[in-house]
């Protein structure tokens, strides 16, 4: 059975990724306002009937921002470990709440999201995967470095959102000030598009179609930097750069 999967937007304006079967979905993340996510869905002819879980990677607002109404609105459970909840201040009597068990695994009819710790500036961050019987996608966005976690888990996926967030050069040289700068190089931030494609290039699957390029910094990178240096090493695997303002076309993995 294959796996659908889109951004919905990606970037530090909002994030929201769809993965799902032809009979269930989940949402990572819920950056977006509740109407755009409804429109965006729609002209992918996606259906929120299908969408049985909103999975939180952590606090920050291009995150978290859409949550509150899209879950009280569709009576979505929420999934979201106890130290991001407390940092987030969303209300909790809204929608269902869901903390991860002891293994962090979920399953949502035939699908099993898996979370797991990463590195970034925030009160508890995690990643996922998204798995059915035969396909694994997973979401690699806000990460300050490939750690031992990403690098076993993004070794197993048939596709991946995987950020790639800035080009070296012009973050050195932009126009952020130096404190900033840090915050995002500086291990608990971002991926760099270099670090992005050494993982890519060490630790992608042979059976890896599509890579969705992701959180790409408006001021520090460019969807063409990103092309123009992933395009050698692809082989057989689909690049797609997701956009910061709208959502990609639907993906068939698997």
């Amino acid at each position: 059975m294959p796996l659908f999967i889109s951004s919905l937007n990606s970037g530090s304006n909002a994030n929201c990724y769809y993965v799902g079967n032809a009979q269930e979905a989940v949402l990572i993340d819920a950056g977006l306002s509740c109407r755009q996510t409804e429109q965006r869905m729609k002209r992918l002819g996606l259906s929120m009937q299908l969408v049985k879980g909103v999975f939180i990677s952590h606090e920050h607002s291009d995150h978290i921002s859409g949550l509150e109404q899209l879950a009280w609105k569709h009576q979505l459970p929420v999934y979201i470990t106890a130290g991001t909840l407390k940092h987030s201040r969303l209300p909790q009597q809204s929608f269902p709440i869901h903390h991860w068990p002891a293994d962090n695994t979920i399953h949502i009819g035939a699908l099993t999201v898996t979370a797991f710790p990463k590195e970034h500036d925030a009160a508890d961050p995690h990643s996922f995967l998204v798995r059915d019987a035969e396909t694994c996608v997973g979401i690699f966005t806000d990460i300050g470095v490939a750690c031992e976690q990403v690098i076993h888990h993004f070794s197993q996926c048939h596709a991946a959102f995987l950020e790639a967030n800035y080009d070296e050069d012009l973050l050195e040289n932009g126009r952020y000030p130096y404190f900033l700068k840090q915050r995002i190089r500086g291990g608990r931030g971002h991926l760099s598009n270099q670090q992005a494609l050494a993982l890519f290039r060490a630790h992608k699957s042979p059976f890896m179609s599509h890579v969705v390029m992701s959180h790409l910094s408006q001021s520090n990178n460019s969807p063409q930097l990103v092309a123009e240096l992933f395009a050698p090493h692809l082989s057989n695997t689909k690049l797609i750069i997701a956009p910061r303002f709208a959502e990609t076309a639907v993906q068939v993995v698997g």
